[in-house]
């Protein structure tokens, strides 16, 4: 006992001094700011930081930048960088530079949610200019930072590489029935107005510790007493642990009234972000659908905080189907683990060690996919530990397979009618009430609420300067050099594992007891025929093409139009393609010999990114809607019996093995060969043919758009 009230005291500590300096970063790494957001035009509290490497560990500057964004939901930045172990820690083992999204507690005054997305912006170019060799920035968001990224990228579609984006909640209406209980809790407790007077109470800023108490709320048992008893029962061990979590966990940020009013309004009441009404400012929609960089999405079933229907059912509810996925030239890979919780997303050694280990060797080859869904699976095959070897493939998705997560749509429907009443509370409190709380608050009473705040004070008051534990050093100094546990056989240390176990159920059943009467609750005031006729005007979705409407899109109809124009660049492609669709899935030792034939390999290397993105793209379209058209005409394309013989050999070259080849797609490349005239094989190439061949590859070759009437690859992306 005497040790772990040390242990809180030391937390104590560390809070005063951690909120004296400003709560600054919690990365473990060594970091120089490169960028501050308040010196922008439109200003923000946030900042550009590079991260300095560690001793032993190479940048390559000409490998593609990785680019963190953490979440501002109620705690300071430093997650994604929290320990070795960790998506910092990971790009920089593979030489990659990275560089960190950070924010200071305070907002800039008259700062909006729109000057954090232009800040964001402004950092994306900043990267791209240092690195002017290397490909663009990977944009990875965590949580709240998540659907930040999705902000960026969707205003700003022309300077962002890949998101990744990790337990982000876009869809914040989609839950299961009886297992997501945090979704309701405007619909039982109040809607926007709440944090409007929270706000009003905090002298124009909402705390922070607000949210974190939610969050707590969510898992009691965990959070306000197994954590403690952990602490108490390792107090030999996992002190430091402890601490440095608490540094972040204890940290509290805050917003200005304006940020989380549109957070609330536009997202987790409103959703309309997924229906595309959400506005960043007046007259500047956000569609998510202008995305053009590949998109990660990591989810988990243990995340009680961000359920994999808030994570993934955007997808479903902003494009029409997979056609139109790849319709856009767009490419969705999607990941969701079995039971890491929401902070074992960012913070959890094995997910970095595994997950985000295989997220980062991945992007470097995901642009090589051709559009579609994908989910990316993982599968252990050998070795322990640290010597752990995983095989990866990424499986061709539908739209079934992401709602087949969900328990369908009618369950949503109660969350139209509270959005509606919940727009009309906000306008009654801001017209009635709003005046009365500002006048009562001072700028003294709205700092004593913050300090006053139980997560604050309940840290600060174990802290030295209370007179109460000034004796405790001591007293810990004195038990620490004469220590002695008790066994795990002792009947004392039995009863208290017992009690513990004991305490953490009766809180486990009371959270379940709260959870299903919030739950009953809610569908008991909203899911009526009155509630139903109420909100039916914000129940509407997005309207989504139907598939002869796809088919008829300028992109299509350009695409198919020039199904016979080309040469050997478009003619490879699309083979590569018809053998993907043809697998249902791609293996990642696959994708990388393709990613090094499109990426490294002449004339492919020097059609740049966008051009072959834009080419990829583009066969993908005539592969989808004219897969036989697309076989018939490579003749077309494969001009000479050369360059016939060198697609056929790298046709083989990249699915591998040919003894390990799927029946189906070993019955494609015997008929390309058919078509074009190339006797058929059976022989593996293990060789990159475009290295190896005697010949120079032959350069790319189109007709002009202006002799074909169709528009170039770049016009059709």
């Amino acid at each position: 006992m005497v040790l772990t009230t040390d242990a809180l005291r030391r937390r104590g500590d560390i809070f005063i001094e951690h909120e004296e300096a400003g709560c600054p970063p919690v990365l473990v790494y060594d970091y120089e700011r490169v960028m501050d957001g308040a010196d922008l035009a439109f200003p923000a509290n946030y900042e550009l930081l590079r991260i300095l490497p560690p001793a032993g560990v190479t940048i390559d500057d000409a490998k593609r930048p990785f680019m963190i964004i953490d979440p501002r939901a109620g705690h300071g930045p430093g997650i994604g960088g929290f320990k070795s172990d960790s998506q910092v820690g990971v790009a920089l083992k593979a030489g990659h530079p990275v560089y960190f999204v950070s924010f200071r507690r305070m907002p800039e005054p008259g700062q909006f949610i729109s000057h954090v997305t232009r800040a964001e912006a402004a950092f994306v170019r900043e990267v791209m200019r240092r690195h002017p060799a290397a490909p663009k920035p990977i944009v990875t968001g965590n949580c709240q930072g998540g659907w930040a990224t999705l902000l960026l990228a969707a205003t700003n579609p022309d300077i962002t590489g890949p998101i990744v984006i990790n337990g982000a909640p876009v869809a914040p209406w989609s839950g299961k029935v009886g297992e997501n209980p945090m979704r309701y809790n405007a619909g039982v407790f109040g809607g926007t107005w709440i944090p409007m007077m929270m706000a009003d109470m905090g002298g124009g800023l909402f705390d922070g510790a607000h949210l974190v108490q939610n969050f707590e709320l969510l898992n009691p048992a965990r959070t306000m007493f197994r954590k403690y008893v952990d602490l108490y029962r390792d107090v030999d061990h996992g002190v430091d642990r402890f601490l440095e979590f608490e540094t972040w966990w204890g940290g509290f940020f805050l917003l200005n009234e304006p940020e989380i009013r549109w957070i609330v309004e536009q997202l987790f009441v409103g959703n309309r972000l997924v229906k595309n009404e959400a506005r960043l400012e007046p007259g500047r929609p956000v569609d998510l659908k202008a995305i053009r960089s590949p998109i990660i999405v990591f989810a988990s079933h243990g995340d009680n905080i961000t359920p994999p229907q808030q994570a993934l059912n955007w997808i479903t509810e902003t494009y029409a189907d997979v056609d139109e996925v790849r319709i856009r030239g767009q490419r969705i890979v999607y990941m969701v683990h079995d039971q890491v919780g929401h902070l074992g997303i960012f913070v959890s050694g094995s997910v970095a060690k595994r997950e985000h280990s295989e997220m980062t060797s991945t992007l470097a080859t995901i642009e090589a996919l051709a559009p579609g869904l994908y989910e990316m699976v993982i599968e252990d095959i050998q070795g322990e530990g640290q010597l752990k070897r995983f095989t990866v493939s990424f499986a061709e998705r539908t739209f079934d397979d992401i709602r087949s997560l969900d328990d369908d749509f009618p369950d949503e429907r109660p969350f139209a009618a509270v959005a509606r009443a919940s727009e009309v509370q906000a306008q009654l409190y801001d017209a009635l009430v709003r005046p009365a709380v500002k006048a009562m608050v001072t700028p003294t009473f709205a700092e004593a609420s913050r300090a006053l705040h139980p997560h604050r004070t309940s840290r600060a008051i174990m802290c030295s300067k209370n007179p109460l534990m000034s004796q405790v050093p001591a007293m810990a100094e004195k038990v620490r050099a004469d220590r002695h546990p008790a066994g795990g056989n002792n009947p004392f240390t039995q009863i208290e594992t017992l009690w513990v176990e004991g305490m953490t159920q009766a809180i486990d059943l009371w959270r379940d007891q709260r959870d299903m009467m919030v739950e009953l609750a809610f569908y008991t005031m909203w899911a009526t025929p009155w509630g139903r006729a109420f909100g039916h005007s914000h129940e509407l979705r997005r309207t989504l093409k139907q598939q002869d409407e796809l088919r008829a899109l300028p992109e299509v109809q350009a695409a198919l139009a020039g199904i016979d124009e080309g040469g050997f660049v478009e003619a490879v492609i699309r083979m590569l393609v018809l053998m993907a669709e043809n697998r249902k899935g791609v293996r990642r030792d696959r994708l990388e010999r393709s990613s090094r034939v499109l990426d490294e390999d002449e004339p492919f290397a020097s059609l740049g990114t966008e051009r072959r993105a834009a080419i990829i793209s583009r066969q993908t379209l005539i592969a989808s809607y004219e897969p036989e058209r697309a076989i018939e005409t490579l003749p077309l394309l494969l001009k000479t019996t050369e360059e016939r013989n060198l697609a056929i050999r790298i046709a083989f070259y990249v699915p591998g093995d040919v003894d390990e080849m799927a029946e189906g797609t070993l019955a494609l490349l015997h008929r390309f060969c058919d078509i074009l005239g190339v006797p058929r094989r059976d022989a593996t190439v293990s060789e990159d043919p475009l290295r190896t061949a005697a010949i120079t590859a032959p350069a790319p070759r189109t007709r002009s758009s202006a002799k074909s009437g169709s528009p170039a690859p770049e016009a059709a992306e």
